[in-house]
C-alpha cells in the first residue's frame, strides 16, 4: 500500500491515491469534507495564457452538474480562427488535474479543462487535444510512451538592493543573501508541488544585473519527467502560480527569452525520455556511462532515432517553440543558447544535449559515505536528452505536440540513424569557439526570425500534419501569425541599440 504521508500534492495526500485515479465522486467527497465554496475551471487559449471560469457552489446537485457537464464558453474570444457565429465550445474538467487553490481565502477547488465541440467530441484545433493526438500517434507507430519535463527559466525583478551584490552574469547557483529571490522561489516551488507539479529542484541561474533602479535575478524551476501530456498541464499551472505569487509579493517575474542586451536570456528547455512497457529505452547497458568511449555508442537505436527527428525538423520547431521576435535575440552565438543543428553530451552549445545520466555510476554515495545498505535502483532510468532552443513565448501544448511529432518522424524515415551520426559533435566541442568555425558553418543553422521560422515550417509541413496531428488550417494560421511580425531584418536592425531592444522587451515582458 502506497504511503501518501509525505506526498506534496495535497489532493493525493487527502484522497490517498494517485491523481490519475481521481474520480468525480472523490472530488465531490473532498469538497463536502473540506467545505469547498468555489470551483475554478482553467484552460489555455491560443496565446498560451491561463484562462479562468469561477463557480460559487450552492448545492450538491450544482457541484455534480459542474463536474459532470462542464460549461460552455465563447471560443471566438479564445481562438482567433473561430468565427463569432459558431463560437460555442464546451470546457470539460480533467479530474486528475484537481488541486486546492493556494491563493483563495476560502476553500476552492481548481481543475484544468479540455475543449469539446458541439458534436460532443474533442475540439480538433485545441492545443491540448493536438498534444493528445501527437502522443497517441507516436505510441501507435513505435509502442513507446513519451515523457517530458520542462525548465522554467525566468527573471525576478525587484527594487535594487546594494547589500551582498553579485557580479553580472555570475548568479549561477548563488545562495541567499547573495540571491535575493530564494524565498520567493522556494515558496513558488512549495505551492506548485502542493498543486500537483512534480518538481526536481530550483536554483538561481547565471543572469544577474541591475538596471534602472531594479534588481534582475534569473532563476530556474526544473521538473521531473512525467507523461508528456501531464508535463504540459503541470507547466501551465506552475507559470500561473509563479506569476500570482509574484504579484502578491510586489515582484515582477518574466519568462521572456531576452530582457536586455548582453545578459543571459531565458529558455524553456524540454527534457525527453521514452519508455516501453514502463521501462526506459534510453541506454543499452545500464552499467556503462552513456558518454563512455565514442559517447553515442551506448545510446539505444530508439534514442538516436528520436534525436534524429529533432535534427531533421530542427529549423521548423522554432515556429512552435520561439514564436516571437524577442526569441531571436536570445538565439545568438556565445550566450549559452544553441544556433547550430547538432547534438552532443554535456554540451550547452549544442541544440540537443545529453546530460549526465548516472549509468555506470551507482556506487558514488558509497564512495563518499562508506559502506551502505545496497540500493537496488536502476539509475539508467534517469537518462534524458534536452531540447534547448525553445523559450517562454511558446504555447506549451503546441510545443510538446510538435516535439512529439518530429520524434515520431525519426522512427519513420530510413535515413534517421545516418542523420544522427552526421549531426553528432564530440564531447567538449564548443560550437561557438572560433577554432570550430568551420564545423559550425557546415551545420544547418536555426532561423533568425519569425518570418524565417514560418518558411521552415512550410518546408516541414508534412511532418506535423502526418496522422492528422496538426491540421493544415492550424499550420496555415501559425505561418500567417509568424509572417505578420515582419521581423526578417529586425535582429540586425536593433543590434547594439539598447533602447530599441528595451522597447521590444517591454512589449513582450509577459508573453506565454
Amino acid at each position: 500500500m502506497t504511503d501518501y504521508s509525505m506526498n506534496a500534492n495535497l489532493m493525493e495526500r487527502a484522497l490517498g491515491k494517485p491523481c490519475s485515479a481521481f474520480t468525480r465522486q472523490d472530488l465531490i467527497d473532498f469538497c463536502i469534507s473540506n467545505k469547498v465554496e468555489f470551483v475554478n475551471f482553467h484552460y489555455c487559449s491560443f496565446d498560451g495564457k491561463f484562462k479562468t471560469l469561477n463557480f460559487v457552489i450552492h448545492s450538491l446537485e450544482h457541484l455534480e452538474n459542474i463536474l459532470t457537464a462542464g460549461e460552455r464558453v465563447d471560443g471566438s474570444n479564445l481562438f482567433p480562427f473561430i468565427k463569432a457565429g459558431e463560437s460555442d465550445l464546451y470546457v470539460i474538467p480533467k479530474y486528475k488535474t484537481a488541486f486546492l487553490n493556494p491563493f483563495s481565502e476560502v476553500p476552492t477547488l481548481d481543475l484544468l479543462c479540455s475543449y469539446y465541440g458541439r458534436d460532443g467530441k474533442p475540439y480538433e484545433s485545441s492545443p491540448e487535444y493536438i498534444l493528445r493526438k501527437a502522443h497517441q500517434a507516436l505510441t501507435a507507430a513505435t509502442g513507446l510512451k513519451m515523457q517530458a519535463m520542462g525548465e522554467l527559466e525566468h527573471y525576478v525583478i525587484s527594487e535594487k538592493e546594494d547589500m551582498y551584490p553579485v557580479p553580472d552574469q555570475k548568479g549561477y547557483h548563488e545562495s541567499a543573501p547573495f540571491n535575493k529571490s530564494t524565498e520567493y522561489r522556494n515558496e513558488a516551488m512549495r505551492l506548485i508541488a502542493q498543486s500537483g507539479g512534480k518538481i526536481k529542484y530550483g536554483h538561481s541561474e547565471v543572469g544577474n544585473f541591475c538596471q534602472g533602479g531594479k534588481n534582475y535575478e534569473q532563476n530556474e524551476i526544473e521538473f521531473l519527467p512525467v507523461d508528456i501530456e501531464d508535463a504540459a498541464d503541470q507547466l501551465v499551472i506552475a507559470k500561473w502560480i509563479m506569476r500570482e505569487l509574484a504579484y502578491k509579493r510586489g515582484l515582477t517575474i518574466t519568462f521572456a527569452p531576452k530582457i536586455t542586451a548582453g545578459q543571459a536570456g531565458s529558455g524553456l528547455h524540454v527534457h525527453m525520455k521514452f519508455t516501453r512497457d514502463g521501462r526506459s529505452v534510453m541506454v543499452k547497458d545500464v552499467n556503462v556511462p552513456a558518454d563512455a568511449g565514442d559517447g553515442k555508442d551506448n545510446l539505444t537505436e530508439e534514442c538516436r532515432r528520436a534525436i534524429a527527428g529533432l535534427m531533421m525538423a530542427g529549423t521548423s520547431l522554432p515556429a512552435f517553440g520561439n514564436p516571437n521576435p524577442l526569441s531571436y535575440l536570445r538565439l545568438v552565438p556565445n550566450q549559452e543558447a544553441p544556433t547550430s543543428l547538432c547534438w552532443s553530451f554535456s554540451n550547452r552549445s549544442a541544440l540537443v544535449r545529453i546530460p549526465l545520466g548516472w549509468a555506470g555510476c551507482s556506487d558514488m554515495a558509497e564512495q563518499v559515505n562508506g559502506p551502505q545498505k545496497a540500493a537496488d535502483v536502476d539509475f539508467s532510468k534517469k537518462q534524458t536528452f534536452e531540447w534547448r532552443a525553445s523559450d517562454g513565448c511558446a504555447d506549451i501544448y503546441m510545443l510538446m505536440a510538435a516535439l512529439c511529432a518530429v520524434v515520431r518522424h525519426g522512427f519513420e524515415v530510413p535515413e534517421a540513424l545516418e542523420v544522427a551520426n552526421r549531426t553528432y559533435v564530440g564531447l567538449g566541442v564548443d560550437i561557438h569557439d572560433k577554432k570550430n568555425t568551420s564545423l559550425a558553418e557546415a551545420l544547418e543553422q536555426l532561423p533568425d526570425s519569425c518570418v524565417a521560422a514560418a518558411a521552415e515550417l512550410e518546408k516541414d509541413r508534412a511532418i506535423y500534419t502526418s496522422k492528422g496531428v496538426f491540421s493544415d488550417s492550424i499550420v496555415d494560421y501559425l505561418e500567417r501569425y509568424l509572417r505578420d511580425f515582419d521581423d526578417a531584418r529586425l535582429r540586425d536592425a536593433i543590434s547594439g541599440s539598447k533602447s530599441l531592444t528595451m522597447d521590444l522587451v517591454e512589449k513582450n515582458l509577459h508573453v506565454g
